[in-house]
């Protein structure tokens, strides 16, 4: 170690003579970069504590043994646009061209609870995903596609029970188990407080639902992840990877902290718990992220919350490139960044990714762009070798060390929440939201001031940026839904649908579990909205303070 220190300040001597350049040179998140490390950055490693092996705890290294020789990732294209004919046909051509599994993006106003014939739906109908007012429309989604033999993700959170309720009878009357039934809900209501704004309910309903289907879930659909603890949309909104890590797992041990109040014992709902994460441009920094994730995870599950099968401390997750990165400018250019942010979620030990399209900037994608998006998946995974080392920069002195560090930058915003009283305290207040705020305005000021350069946009600009080709949704899919809706309401039973609903009343006001009375309601073909209203009149609407 001493001939190391010596030969260290050799180096550094020359370093300090041969540097000119007048450069900050740190991460995405702003934390100091050296410009060289070494094992002393390391100081204290312990292998087994630290690093460990595969599979094994703390699974800094991945949560299986086998990891990619096993079984790759699976490749999850979002989409979703217009009616459920429309995104049918995607999906089918999705697969068609080697997708391993579904995720569904849904329109405004579904991810609001609205039903497409609402006065608050009008000029969003199918713009920003796809339309689903009711079990037919969920019906019409997978028609074709065995919902049994297919991974379903849907990315919604404020109406996501009701979602979750239309897919299972859906399942149902596909005649499919739906025990058999695999995939994940996002469901993560304490994200959409703090930066997406996608809530219906207050937040200590909203919370008791999502608790009502980690209890339902856990003896109906065994198989299905019931919660997607999402750092994506924080992440979006502006926050570091430091931010995102941190108020991300703070959500999910509150999750716990939920479940395990109602009485749920910690290792009956525990495995089902699934993660999001984005994939921003600093590949090392998002590398370290997702090892520290899983290392943090799995020591909290078991030595705070007790947790004692192995599954209860595997963090599994999903992950997509940044939205938020991709430029309108020079938009091909958004091909080789996503190829980058898709290589680190690989070295970091996904489960499952979504690359983005080069036109997701400007609009839904293109087949074409799609197809691309996939292929890059593809690609990284058939012909890089990537996959056949686990963990390949496990050891790595700067890999090790920004993984550390990231885990300390979490502790002391764990530090932070604790001392402020806790999630929902935080949320109340605002102080997630300042927190989140500040570091966007602090990374826009960098682009402005070129101390980040964004190519394309604040640097390497050309003059003749030509436009590229985009999906355009028509407004055809308004007009189609309401006569739908006007169809289904015209041949459903209308006394069993009033029956649903005056159930699913009863059972909110009782404080019962709503999921058994709210599948009922889908069985029925009640309408999202209407499922919407009648838990409205008990448990009121959210509506956000003023914060800043």
């Amino acid at each position: 170690m001493e001939r190391e220190k010596d030969g260290f300040s050799a180096w550094r001597e020359e370093y300090e003579k041969g540097f000119k350049r007048n450069v900050d040179f740190v991460t995405q998140s702003s934390m100091e970069v050296e410009p060289l490390y070494t094992p002393a950055d390391l100081e204290g490693f312990d292998y087994e504590r630290d690093l460990g092996y595969p599979g094994s705890y703390p699974y800094t290294r991945g949560i299986h043994a086998t990891m990619y020789r096993g079984k790759l990732w699976t490749m999850r294209q979002f989409a979703g646009f217009g009616t459920a004919e429309d995104t049918n046909r995607r999906y089918k051509f999705l697969l068609s061209r080697g997708q391993t599994g579904l995720s569904v993006a849904f329109d405004f106003p579904t991810l609001m609870g609205y039903d497409s014939d609402h006065p608050r739906a009008e000029g969003e109908v199918g713009k920003c995903g796809v339309a689903i007012s009711s079990l037919a429309d969920m019906e019409t989604l997978f028609d074709g596609i065995p919902m049994d033999q297919i991974s379903t993700s849907m990315t919604i959170n404020g109406p996501a029970a009701m979602i979750f309720c239309f897919y299972v009878a859906a399942a149902e009357r596909q005649g499919v188990d739906i025990r058999k039934l695999r995939g994940t809900i996002q469901n993560d209501i304490l994200k959409e407080y703090m930066a997406q704004h996608a809530w219906i309910f207050p937040v200590e309903p909203a919370l008791k639902i999502i608790v009502d289907i980690f209890e339902w879930a856990s003896e109906h659909t065994p198989l299905w992840n019931t919660i997607s603890i999402s750092g994506y949309h924080i992440r979006e909104a502006g926050a570091t990877a430091a931010q995102e890590l941190a108020f991300t797992l703070a959500n999910g041990f509150e999750y716990v902290k939920r479940g395990m109040e109602r009485g749920l014992p910690v290792d009956s709902f525990a495995p089902r718990l699934s993660f999001f994460w984005d994939i921003h441009n600093d590949f090392f920094e998002e590398i370290a992220k997702l090892r520290a994730a899983r290392r943090i995870w799995a020591r909290y599950m078991r030595e705070h919350f007790g947790a004692k099968d192995p599954r209860s401390w595997k963090m599994r997750f999903h992950c997509q490139t940044a939205g938020v990165s991709l430029t309108a400018q020079q938009p091909l250019n958004n091909v080789v960044r996503v190829a980058y942010q898709a290589l680190a979620a690989v070295l970091g030990g996904t489960q499952s990714l979504h690359t983005n399209s080069l036109d997701e900037t400007l609009a839904l994608p293109t087949e074409e762009s799609v197809q691309l998006a996939l292929r890059t998946q593809q690609i990284l995974a058939y012909e890089t070798g990537v996959a056949n080392v686990i963990d390949p920069l496990g050891g790595s002195y700067y890999v090790e060390a920004l993984t550390n560090r990231l885990e300390r930058e979490a502790e002391a915003i764990f530090k932070e929440i604790e001392q402020i009283g806790g999630v929902v305290r935080g949320i109340e207040s605002g102080w997630f939201q300042r927190q989140i705020a500040q570091s966007a305005l602090r990374f826009q000021h960098e682009v402005e001031q070129k101390r980040r350069i964004i190519v394309g946009v604040n640097d390497f600009v050309v003059e003749d940026d030509r436009p590229i080709e985009i999906l355009r949704v028509s407004d055809e899919a308004d007009a189609i839904q309401r006569r739908r809706l006007a169809e289904l309401r015209a041949r459903r039973d209308q006394a069993a649908v009033d029956r649903a609903l005056a159930e699913l009343r009863r059972a909110a006001e009782r404080d019962e579990n709503v999921i058994p009375p709210m599948l009922d309601c889908a069985r029925a073909y009640c309408t999202l909205y209407e499922i919407r209203h009648a838990l409205e009149e008990v448990y009121g609407a959210y509506r956000e303070p003023v914060f800043f």
